[in-house]
C-alpha cells in the first residue's frame, strides 16, 4: 500500500480500477504542402469549424460553467486573428496540419504574456488545435477513455470539453498529476460533484487496471489497497451519498450559530439546481454573462429581463449580484480594451465602471427595476475595491438608484487591511479568497508555474480574512466568503472561526459545507482557526486544523 498525494476536491471518496487519458498527439513536420495552398486552406477552414460546431453542441448539453467553458472555446477556434494567422502559414507553402499546429502555438504565448482571464483561455488552445489535428489527420481526437466498465480516470490535466461532460456512471473519481484547487479541472469537478484529487504529481506512475482508492477529504490516492481499505471506502461513499441525498437544512455550526450556505452563480437558469441543494440564497451572482459575447453592452431591458428571473427564484431570500467585474483582464470594447502590460494590475472591476460611468448607471437602474417587480432581498456589491473612497463612491450611486443595501468585495489587501474604514461606508463585505490570495502572495491565480503559493490556507491570506471579521463584528456589518476557499469543508470551518457570517459556493459544495460545519461549535471554529493562523505556511495550515479538527488521537482527521 502506498498514499500519492494531492489537493482533494470535495469530501467524497471512490474506488475503482485506473484508467489513463490518452497522450496528445505528436506535432506535424514542417513540410511543404503537395496539395496546393487552396486545398490545404479549404481542409483547415472545414476542421476548424467542424470543431467549433462540435464545442457548440456539447455547450448545448450543459449549464453552468461548463456551459460558459465551452462557450469560450469555441468563440476561440473562430478567432478572426487566429484564422488570419493559420491562413499566412498556408500562403507561405506549409501543411493545414503545420499552420494550425504552428499558428495555436503562437497565440497561445501571446494570450499567456496578456495573462489574466485571456491567459485563463491560453490553455484551451492545447485542446482545441489538438481536435482540429484529429480531424485533418482523420483519427479520433485524445479524450476520456471508454473501456466498458466504470474506471478512474488518470490524465495530466483534463480540457474543459471533457471535463464538462464526463459521464458519471462510468468515471468513479478524476485524478491529475497538474493544476490546483483554482484550475478549471477543479471548478467544473467540484460543480459536477466528481470525487477528485488534483495535482497529484506522483499519480503519472499509475497503471491501467490499477485498483486505488481516491479520497478527496485527505487529498489521497491509496495504491494496492487491502480488502479492508476498500470496504471501509465503500461504507463512507454509501454514508455520504445517503447525506448527500438528504433534505437540506440552513447552515450552522454545532451550537446553533447560523452560518448562511449561498450559491454563487453566473446565470440566472442555474437557480433551479441551488435551490434543490438547499442554497438559502446567491452569495455571488456574476454579471458578465451578459457582457462578455456582446459587441455592445446589453440593454437595460435585457439586464432587467435577466435580473428579473433571478431575483424571482429566491422569494424572501438574500440575492447577493456583484456589478460587472470587467477591464483590461477581460477587454471589452464597449469598456475598455486598451493594451496592459499587467492587466491584472490594471483597470478592471469598478475601476473600469467609473471610466464608463454610464454602463455602471445602466446595469444599476437595471437591477433597480427588477428588484421593484420581485420579492428577492436584493444586495449589490462592486469588485476590485481598493480605498474608502471608492467605497463611498459606489454606495453613493448604488443609493442614488433606490438599492437599500450597498457592499464591497474584498481582493485585494489594501481593502482587508482598512476593512474597519471601508465598512463604515459599506453595508457589507464578501471576500474573493481567489484574488485576495492571488494578489497577497504575488502569484497570478491562472499561472501553474506558481501555483503552489495559490493557496488560500496561507495564514497571510487567513490574517486578511480575520482582520475584516473582526471590523465586520465591531460594526454589525455582515462579512461573506463567495471564493472557492469556501468550498472546502475544513477551511469552511475556520472561516466561521475567523468572523465570517456567510458562504457563497458552487451548489455541488453546499451539503459537504454543510456537514462539516454540523461537527463543530463556534468555540471550536475559533480553536481550529487559531491553530491555522499560527502556522508558517499554507500546508502547515491545513495541517493544524486537521490536527485540531480531530483532537482525539484515536479518531482520523478529516
Amino acid at each position: 500500500m502506498a498514499a500519492l498525494r494531492g489537493v482533494g476536491i470535495g469530501q467524497g471518496v471512490a474506488t475503482g480500477p485506473v484508467r489513463r487519458m490518452a497522450e496528445a498527439l505528436p506535432a506535424p513536420e514542417n513540410v511543404p504542402t503537395t496539395l496546393g495552398a487552396d486545398a490545404e486552406r479549404t481542409r483547415a477552414q472545414e476542421a476548424i469549424a467542424d470543431v467549433a460546431a462540435d464545442l457548440t453542441r456539447r455547450a448545448e448539453a450543459v449549464d453552468g460553467a461548463a456551459q460558459e467553458v465551452l462557450e469560450a472555446q469555441a468563440m476561440i477556434a473562430e478567432d478572426p486573428t487566429l484564422a488570419d494567422e493559420v491562413e499566412e502559414r498556408i500562403a507561405a507553402g506549409a501543411t493545414a496540419e503545420w499552420a494550425v499546429h504552428d499558428a495555436f502555438a503562437g497565440f497561445r504565448a501571446s494570450l499567456e504574456a496578456i495573462g489574466g482571464y485571456l491567459g485563463e483561455r491560453a490553455a484551451d488552445l492545447d485542446d482545441i488545435a489538438q481536435r482540429v489535428l484529429a480531424r485533418l489527420r482523420g483519427v479520433a481526437a485524445p479524450g476520456v477513455p471508454d473501456p466498458g466498465y466504470p474506471f478512474v480516470l488518470v490524465a495530466r490535466d483534463l480540457a474543459p470539453a471533457d471535463t464538462a461532460l464526463l459521464d458519471l456512471d462510468k468515471v468513479l473519481a478524476l485524478i491529475t498529476t497538474d493544476g490546483g484547487p483554482t484550475s478549471h479541472t477543479a471548478i467544473l469537478a467540484r460543480e459536477k460533484g466528481i470525487v477528485a484529487v488534483v495535482g497529484a504529481v506522483d499519480a503519472a506512475g499509475l497503471a491501467d487496471d490499477e485498483t486505488v482508492i481516491v479520497d478527496a477529504a485527505a487529498g489521497t490516492i491509496t495504491t494496492e489497497p487491502s480488502a479492508d481499505e476498500l470496504a471501509r471506502a465503500t461504507a463512507r461513499a454509501a454514508e455520504k451519498q445517503a447525506a448527500d441525498t438528504a433534505p437540506p437544512t440552513p447552515g450552522a455550526l454545532a451550537d446553533g450559530t447560523p452560518i448562511a450556505l449561498l450559491a454563487n452563480l453566473g446565470k440566472p437558469g442555474d437557480a433551479v439546481d441551488a435551490v434543490a441543494r438547499g442554497a438559502e440564497g446567491v452569495g455571488l451572482f456574476r454579471t458578465e454573462f451578459l457582457f462578455l459575447s456582446s459587441t455592445n453592452a446589453p440593454t437595460v431591458s435585457a439586464q432587467r429581463e435577466a435580473y428579473r428571473e433571478l431575483l424571482a427564484a429566491f422569494p424572501g431570500r438574500k440575492v447577493v449580484v456583484r456589478v460587472l467585474d470587467a477591464g483590461a483582464d477581460k477587454p471589452l470594447p464597449f469598456l475598455n480594451d486598451a493594451h496592459e502590460e499587467n492587466p491584472a494590475l490594471g483597470l478592471r472591476g469598478l475601476r473600469a465602471l467609473r471610466a464608463s460611468e454610464d454602463i455602471l448607471r445602466e446595469q444599476l437602474t437595471a437591477l433597480a427595476e427588477a428588484q421593484a417587480e420581485t420579492e428577492a432581498d436584493l444586495w449589490v456589491m462592486a469588485p476590485m475595491v481598493a480605498t474608502v473612497e471608492e467605497t463611498a463612491y459606489f454606495t453613493a450611486i448604488a443609493r442614488e438608484y433606490g438599492l437599500r443595501t450597498a457592499g464591497i468585495m474584498v481582493e485585494v489587501p489594501a481593502s482587508a487591511l482598512l476593512a474597519d474604514r471601508l465598512l463604515a461606508h459599506a453595508d457589507f463585505a464578501s471576500i474573493g479568497t481567489n484574488d485576495l490570495t492571488q494578489y497577497t502572495m504575488a502569484a497570478d491565480r491562472l499561472l501553474g508555474s506558481v501555483a503552489s503559493f495559490q493557496d488560500p490556507w496561507h495564514p497571510a491570506v487567513l490574517r486578511l480574512v480575520a482582520e475584516v471579521g473582526r471590523a465586520g463584528a465591531a460594526l454589525g456589518k455582515p462579512v461573506g466568503v463567495c471564493g472557492e476557499a469556501a468550498a472546502d469543508p475544513l477551511l469552511a470551518v475556520v472561516l466561521a472561526g475567523l468572523g465570517v457570517g456567510s458562504l457563497s459556493m458552487a451548489p455541488a459544495a453546499l451539503a459537504d459545507v454543510r456537514r462539516a460545519l454540523a461537527q463543530h461549535t463556534l468555540e471550536d471554529a475559533r480553536r481550529i482557526a487559531a491553530a491555522a493562523l499560527a502556522a508558517d505556511d499554507a500546508g502547515a495550515a491545513r495541517a493544524a486544523a486537521q490536527a485540531a479538527a480531530a483532537p482525539d488521537p484515536s479518531l482520523p482527521t478529516r
